[in-house]
Formats: structure tokens, sequence, C-alpha cells
């Protein structure tokens, strides 16, 4: 398996006015400055996490369509279990495509009824067939199978306060601090819990 970013983010999940607010900073002086630091706690939210924060797209590719297996659980009957994607970059909006390479070596397109996008109550997203629906003969290439879709959240308003508050305390220590030692004699204590903000988003896989 293999992902990849195809188009960045082009918006920020947190504005250059709430930063500056947080910071309380009234001059437009440094807002380029600024925004550059939005840049990079965003990016360090995102890799801390594990989540797209604001719309991008990205590309999954694999070399099979995910099986189907039969399942044993103590006593109860044998259940089906219809495996699909796993698109680990919550929060995903849509699915744009998936072309996977037939057995004659053509690249096909799956129709869109073909398969169905599920979300959970915890973000994830797996891609599975549609009812009565199974997965087409693939030629099983490496990276044959590829997979866009369309992840992050709606807008700046969707993306959790959590970790909108880490980013903010982040750029507020990079503001404060602009040299990769400090030099000062007060003693700096890390507040513990500026990282636990994030803990409900992360993504374990």
């Amino acid at each position: 398996m293999t992902l990849r970013l195809i188009t960045a983010a082009t918006a920020l999940a947190v504005d250059i006015d709430e930063a500056k607010a947080h910071l309380r900073v009234t001059e437009s002086a440094e807002d380029d400055l600024i925004e550059s630091m939005l840049w990079a706690a965003q990016d360090m939210a995102e890799q801390a996490t594990g989540r797209a924060l604001m719309t991008q797209t990205w590309e999954l590719s694999e070399s099979e369509f995910p099986s189907i297996n039969v399942w044993q659980i103590q006593n109860i009957a044998p259940t089906k279990l219809v495996l699909g994607f796993e698109l680990t970059k919550p929060v995903v909006q849509s699915v744009t495509s998936i072309t996977y390479t037939d057995s004659e070596g053509v690249v096909q397109t799956l129709a869109a009824d073909q398969y169905t996008l599920m979300n959970d109550d915890f973000g994830c997203s797996r891609i599975v067939p549609a009812y009565g629906v199974t997965w087409p003969e693939n030629r099983g290439d490496s990276g044959s199978i590829r997979v866009t879709f369309v992840a992050g959240y709606a807008n700046a308003a969707a993306v959790p306060q959590a970790i909108k508050a880490w980013i903010k305390l982040q750029v507020s220590s990079l503001y404060e601090n602009r040299e990769s030692e400090s030099y000062s004699s007060r003693a700096t204590v890390k507040m513990t819990f500026v990282d636990r903000l994030l803990d409900k988003y992360r993504v374990w896989s």
C-alpha cells in the first residue's frame, strides 16, 4: 500500500486574524511571518495526528482488490466479511475515482455505483463494494489499483477546536522563540497538557 499526496491544502485551519488575536499582535508588519508559522504548525498537527485538516487530494495505490473472507467468532455461525480499502487519512470527503488494470492489461475506471464510501463516528473511512457487487478481476501488478480521494474538514470552522488550540500554541512558541536554542536564564517548563489536545484525534494504525 502506498499513500501519496496529489494536491496539497490551500487553506489554513487557523486564519491569521485568529493567530494574531492569540499572540496579542495588532500590527501587520509580521503578517507574512505569522502566516508561515501557521502553515508550519498545521503541517505539524497533520503529522502528529495522521489527519488531513483542510481539503486536499490523496491517492492510495494497491496491487489487489481486498478479498472476501469467512470469519468465525466463537460459536457464532460464519459470517461473510467484506474487506474494503482503508483510507487512513481522515476525514474523507469523497472518492474521486478508482482505476485498475484488468486481466487484459487495460486500465479501467470503476463506475461510482459499484462501490460505497463508509465513514464511522471516529472519522475512519472504508470503500466497500456496493450491495450485490463484487470487486472485478485485476492483473495484480504493483500499484495497478489507484484510489483517488478528497480528504480534510469541509472548512476551518469544522476543524476541532482542540486541534486549532494546539496550532495556536505552537505558533505562539515559534513566535516567541525565533532561534533553535534559547539563551534565556529563565527555566522553561513544558506544559504537558498541550500535546494531549491531539490525543482524541490521532489516527492509530
